[in-house]
């Protein structure tokens, strides 16, 4: 009899979280959810910030719940969550204060003055990352710029599963995926850039020793096993970046020429490769090199991806109209299409807010068509998406000096099928959807490597591959898309 084993992994979006048995027998792998709860970012004082004690009592109700379900033969727990956040440690191993959350607005005006100090090529040809305005890097030269109280007392940076890794075995390590969207990083040492930390009067003396996915980061505490009624097991440092984890599991099953996107709040969107890609054409269309599992690079560039829909339906849900995404995306299908674009990733987007009336407002200072419906709304937001994703796959091409034979898209997006198959049509490529849970399978297989049951990334992709439906998208009407994407190209850009 094959030998079966269980691990637990803890996926983290912007918006929801949740806790994933994965039972193994060798050759397929099963998914169970054993909890599921809302990630509710607070807005206090004028400042956003996560709440993450209170996200670290729902890793412990995970916990109890997989134990209490007869799963005590767990062999180990993952957590991965999103990138850039951080939080910050006294002498005594204390939190100084709530983390802030990625969309809080005081980084603004950090991107000139970075470029003001060194330079944008400096920063670039030193990190490989994308400008985005809530890098680490932002984050951290605001809290100087704002004299925040709590930087001259920090002792240790950790980021966000950084800290719960640290609240559940005592062990503070700064991991290399999770790491490596901070834009302080070297992209070809994979260390820590301390030049640039010295240029910026950033202290490097508060981060940690970085450690490689697929690492023990400790034991569970003895507090935390008495607390839950848990064995002692090993965390492990998965790709501890969502898109990290997420790219573990692109079901390849061939040697040819890809791009992937992983779809949720976000869309990112790129290819896996060997080594960092810090040239000018690169920079020239904002790519970014965060790290991957298996010494692999995630050469990519974030897309603003169903944050529009979904702030959409909250600013709906707030004037008393319950509208499911089933019910706005048939109200979409109603819709007359390529009536009217935005660029998604255009700033107003970034933060929440009455996300209808900025399309409106969009689409009115373009001199485009003004949608009105809801109906109207999520086809612009849905189709404009897409043409983005097609406008990435054309740099991702001219840079890579080669053809996409098709696109991976994974995760929660993927059930919006109306995007997923827009992306088809507006790309012109074959999409190859699934699997749906894809970070936190990522995030398991990299336990299993670490537990010595999965022998390679090729294995662990091939048994992804077997356990999960993979759903094909073809083009369709690509002429009519490859004539909405000039007018597109007219209000968007990279």
């Amino acid at each position: 009899m094959a030998q079966i084993s269980k691990v637990l992994a803890f996926d983290f979006g912007a918006s929801s979280g949740r806790a994933m048995l994965f039972t193994f027998d060798g050759k397929k792998l099963n998914i169970e959810e054993m909890h599921r709860f809302s990630n509710d970012p607070v807005m206090v004082n004028g400042c956003y910030h996560w709440d993450v004690l209170r996200l670290f009592f729902e890793i412990k109700k995970g916990i109890t719940k997989t134990i209490n379900a007869g799963h005590k033969d767990i062999e180990a727990i993952g957590i991965d969550t999103w990138g850039v956040d951080y939080g910050l440690f006294d002498e005594n191993g204390k939190l100084l204060g709530n983390p802030y959350h990625y969309r809080d607005e005081r980084t603004d005006g950090m991107i000139e003055l970075a470029e003001q100090k060194v330079g944008k090529k400096y920063i670039f040809d030193q990190t490989g990352i994308q400008f985005n305005f809530f890098n680490t890097l932002f984050q951290l030269m605001a809290a100087k710029e704002q004299k925040d109280a709590t930087l001259p007392l920090a002792k240790k940076l950790l980021f966000i599963p950084d800290i719960f890794n640290y609240f559940l075995t005592g062990e503070m390590k700064n991991e290399y995926t999770e790491a490596s969207t901070s834009m302080l990083l070297n992209p070809f040492t994979r260390q820590w850039n301390t030049e640039l930390m010295e240029k910026l009067d950033i202290p490097a003396e508060i981060f940690c020793d970085i450690i490689q996915p697929g690492s023990v980061v400790g034991q569970l505490t003895d507090e935390i096993c008495e607390e839950l009624g848990c064995p002692k097991v090993p965390v492990i440092a998965v790709g501890s970046h969502d898109t990290a984890s997420a790219v573990a599991s692109v079901p390849v099953a061939e040697d040819y020429s890809y791009a992937y996107i992983s779809t949720g709040t976000w869309a990112l969107m790129g290819a896996e490769i060997d080594e960092p890609s810090v040239t000018d054409s690169a920079a020239r269309y904002n790519f970014t090199n965060e790290g991957g599992v298996c010494g692999k690079i995630r050469f990519l560039k974030n897309i603003m991806g169903l944050w529009i829909i979904q702030e959409s339906r909250r600013q709906w849900e707030r004037e008393g109209k319950e509208l499911s995404f089933d019910d706005l995306e048939q109200a979409a299908w109603g819709a007359a299409p390529f009536e009217s674009f935005i660029d998604p990733d255009y700033h107003d987007f970034a933060t929440p807010g009455n996300m209808p009336q900025k399309i409106r407002n969009f689409c009115e200072r373009t001199g485009q068509k003004v949608p009105q419906t809801e109906g109207e709304i999520i086809r612009c937001a849905a189709q404009s998406l897409a043409m983005k994703c097609r406008m990435v796959a054309d740099a991702l091409e001219d840079v890579q000096g080669k053809k996409l034979e098709a696109v991976h898209m994974l995760g929660g997006g993927i059930k919006d099928t109306m995007v997923t198959s827009f992306v088809a049509n507006a790309t012109g490529k074959r999409v190859i959807a699934g699997p749906v849970e894809a970070t936190s399978t990522g995030n398991a297989v990299i336990q299993l490597m670490a537990l010595g049951r999965i022998s390679s990334l090729q294995e662990a992709r091939a048994i992804i591959r077997d356990s999960f439906p993979i759903k094909v998208y073809e083009p369709q009407d690509t002429d009519a898309w490859n004539r909405a994407y000039e007018t597109f190209q007219t209000i968007a850009s990279l």
